[in-house]
């Protein structure tokens, strides 16, 4: 049935030529199943290559199936109701958040089982996009530069594929369409209100999947068990002078060089004061002072993000850039509060759901198109949250455009990140097969 209803989407939403892989033993059933346009080939054992093969033949930008297009609106309301719009009609049990613009859809499975946890964030950033493509956000200052568009679209797919299979799982599968992932903690309220309880019995395994527009190779899936993303927290500092005229600053105490010295010594003291085998990172990412050229202000404020993955480590960081700011603060005669904001902690993924992923991806679409990964990565993610409280793991996929260098890409967070559609089936597929691994009895 699963096979079944993908094709009739497929062909509906226009598609001339469906391949199937299927194995020998029931090709005669699918064939007296499907539709005669439907070329039937010899495939392995598994319902997940025919899932895989069924998914394949979406052509790049094709909605039919992905509705691509679920998040594209950029403010919350509207990729809320868009989600809501994508998955009318299926037998879901829909719940919008209470604090927060959330979704969380629960499909019953036709027999009882386990619960399987699926995510998806919707959130965009505050970037004027620069890529040239034919999605371009129409709203200036506002980009998918982290391609979570991609991902809500890949679990408003794997909805649409698992609710037509439904009378075939033992278990239940909850799609979580959250908000708020690039530092407002989304997943952090999602639980809050209930996620993990939503269908009754708190999950068994969850998955997430990240698309780069860099750093993997187009369709390449990478993860590693254990630590996969880093910690993350805010560096908030305020350096307070005392202003004046920008001629006479030997009358003022001039909060701007103090805060600009802390900016570089923090660099400095960070590749001496801290192992170089313990991963850091301090990346100053806003500076403000001033309101014109000839005026001294009283104030000079920035905010850094700080990366780390031992907690120890993180002890020594936050004592170091206090001791380093305030310093500088007093050789410079002017006052500072620096202050941490806890964000995220380190995304842990669990050994047994990365070999779940990795036997997944192999089966689906080959040994080559999976990468175990060495070491892990110091972006940061809530989706933390839910690994720390049930088991799971988060895979990332190359989304750059067919055969371009992914050492020479602009990665998330630029504006000149672009993210090819033609990963969006593989991504369906991957979310689909995984919650079959759980539920397929």
């Amino acid at each position: 049935p699963l096979v079944a209803w993908a094709v009739e989407t497929l062909v509906a939403g226009g598609v001339t030529e469906v391949v199937v892989a299927v194995p020998a033993a029931e090709r005669a059933a699918f064939a007296a199943a499907l539709p005669e346009r439907v070329r039937l080939v010899d495939g392995g054992p598994s319902r997940t290559a025919s899932v895989r093969a069924a998914l394949g033949a979406v052509p790049a930008g094709a909605e039919a199936v992905l509705v691509h297009d679920a998040a594209r609106p950029l403010t919350p309301p509207a990729v809320v109701a868009r989600v809501l719009d994508a998955l009318a009609g299926l037998p879901l049990e829909v719940t919008p958040g209470d604090a927060l613009s959330s979704v969380t859809a629960v499909l019953r499975g036709g027999r009882p089982g386990p619960t399987v946890l699926l995510r998806g964030d919707m959130d965009a950033l505050p970037v004027r996009e620069a890529a040239d493509v034919p999605f371009r956000s129409d709203t200036d200052g506002v980009m998918h530069a982290c391609g979570h568009d991609l991902h809500t679209a890949m679990l408003v797919g794997a909805a649409h594929v698992l609710a037509g299979a439904r009378e075939e799982l033992a278990g239940d599968v909850v799609f979580m369409f959250q908000p708020g992932e690039e530092g407002y903690d989304g997943a952090g309220k999602m639980l809050a209100e209930g996620l993990l309880d939503a269908s009754g019995s708190r999950p068994q395994a969850a998955y997430a999947i990240h698309v780069f527009s860099g750093s993997f190779a187009h369709g390449t899936f990478a993860t590693k068990p254990g630590p996969l993303m880093a910690a993350s927290d805010v560096l908030a500092v305020t350096v307070r002078g005392a202003g004046g005229h920008g001629s006479a600053p030997h009358r003022t105490r001039d909060p701007i060089p103090a805060a600009c010295e802390m900016v570089t010594a923090l660099q400095t003291w960070l590749s001496r004061g801290i192992d170089a085998q313990d991963p850091v990172v301090i990346t100053v990412g806003t500076f403000h002072a001033g309101t014109k050229n000839n005026i001294i202000p009283d104030l000079a404020e920035f905010e850094a993000t700080v990366r780390t993955f031992d907690p120890a480590v993180r002890d020594l960081v936050i004592a170091g850039t206090r001791r380093v700011c305030e310093g500088v603060a007093a050789a410079h005669g002017v006052e500072v509060d620096v202050r941490f904001v806890d964000q995220y902690p380190v995304t842990v993924n669990t050994e047994g759901e990365v070999d779940v992923v990795g036997r997944t991806v192999t089966e689906l679409f080959g040994a080559d198109r999976y990468a175990p990964m060495a070491r892990p990565i110091t972006g940061a993610e809530d989706f933390s949250r839910v690994t720390a409280a049930v088991p799971g793991a988060m895979v990332f996929l190359g989304a750059m455009p067919q055969g371009a260098d992914p050492s020479g890409r602009p990665d998330n967070h630029s504006a000149e990140a672009s993210f090819d559609d033609g990963v969006l089936a593989d991504g369906v597929a991957l979310h689909t097969a995984l919650a079959l691994h759980h539920l397929g009895g």
